[in-house]
């Protein structure tokens, strides 16, 4: 997209104080390659040729992007760029020339990238810059996994739930869903790897898949222990030699000696700084 003039109002909101919240996608935007994600989608282009003018790949690309990170349903994305100016800097959109893309569009563009699965792609690209610049260090990683809860409807043509969703129960509460598996740099905290499966399947059933193929070490928490102990693990020449370092169970520790817990200590401080980024 060609850059425009700033306006008074992007020169009045540089000068503010910066949340978290929206510091987020202005990083990104100096990440992310967006020539490279464009040309991915082009040849699969969601746009008619034919009715309104279509909207900019890029356009639907960044309306796409900040409903998955700030985890928003189609309506709701379309509402807040309206409202939040950071997310309208975001989109580069100028409400003189181009409204925001409605909630329908935005499905469809998302069904089209779901399609051809090109978030894979996406994500193979933003790593492949990550290791070009340097941003990850290599030879560790940090393991773990969360819930995506969905509703448990069968409210729909087949009468039925997902077969892909299954339910499982965390402490004492159930949940429907899948499961996010993610594999994430020890070192500078940036996820390198996810795989999705239902929520009933368990961790350590995904975590070789998790790990790179120079990892030296991973670390993850106490619901992986005995993950060094199976077959898809020991069978492997690589993981085989990869030292699993488990959190130890709440319990134990408080009868651990003093330099124990110090190595607990620290084992947790590094998969805090990667969890930070899931």
């Amino acid at each position: 997209m060609a850059e425009s003039q700033p306006s008074f109002p992007d020169v009045e909101y540089d000068r503010r104080r910066v949340p978290n919240r929206q510091e987020f996608p202005d990083q990104m935007d100096q990440v992310i390659a967006w020539g490279e994600w464009t040309a991915l989608i082009e040849p699969h282009d969601f746009n008619s040729k034919r009715g309104r003018k279509p909207v900019p790949i890029e356009t639907m690309l960044r309306m796409y992007l900040l409903r998955v990170w700030f985890n928003l349903s189609d309506e709701a994305v379309e509402d807040q760029i309206n409202d939040s100016y950071a997310m309208r800097r975001f989109m580069h959109l100028d409400f003189a020339v181009r409204q925001v893309p409605d909630a329908r569009t935005l499905l469809h563009f998302r069904h089209m990238i779901e399609k051809y699965d090109l978030g894979r792609a996406m994500f193979d690209s933003l790593n492949r810059l990550f290791d070009a610049n340097g941003w990850i260090m290599r030879g560790g990683s940090v393991v773990d996994a969360t819930i995506i809860a969905a509703p448990a409807s069968t409210k729909n043509v087949a009468g039925e739930r997902d077969p892909d969703m299954h339910q499982t129960k965390k402490g004492n509460q159930w949940y429907f869903g899948m499961k996010a598996q993610i594999g994430a740099d020890a070192g500078s905290g940036y996820v390198h790897t996810v795989t999705a499966t239902a929520a009933n399947v368990h961790d350590v059933d995904e975590t070789h898949k998790l790990v790179r193929a120079d990892d030296e070490v991973v670390y993850s928490d106490s619901g992986y222990r005995g993950i060094d102990k199976r077959a898809e693990i020991t069978g492997d020449e690589h993981l085989s030699r990869v030292e699993f370092r488990i959190a130890a169970r709440k319990g134990q520790l408080e009868t651990m000696a003093a330099p124990d817990r110090a190595i607990e200590t620290a084992k947790a401080s590094i998969r805090a700084r990667s969890s930070t980024r899931f």
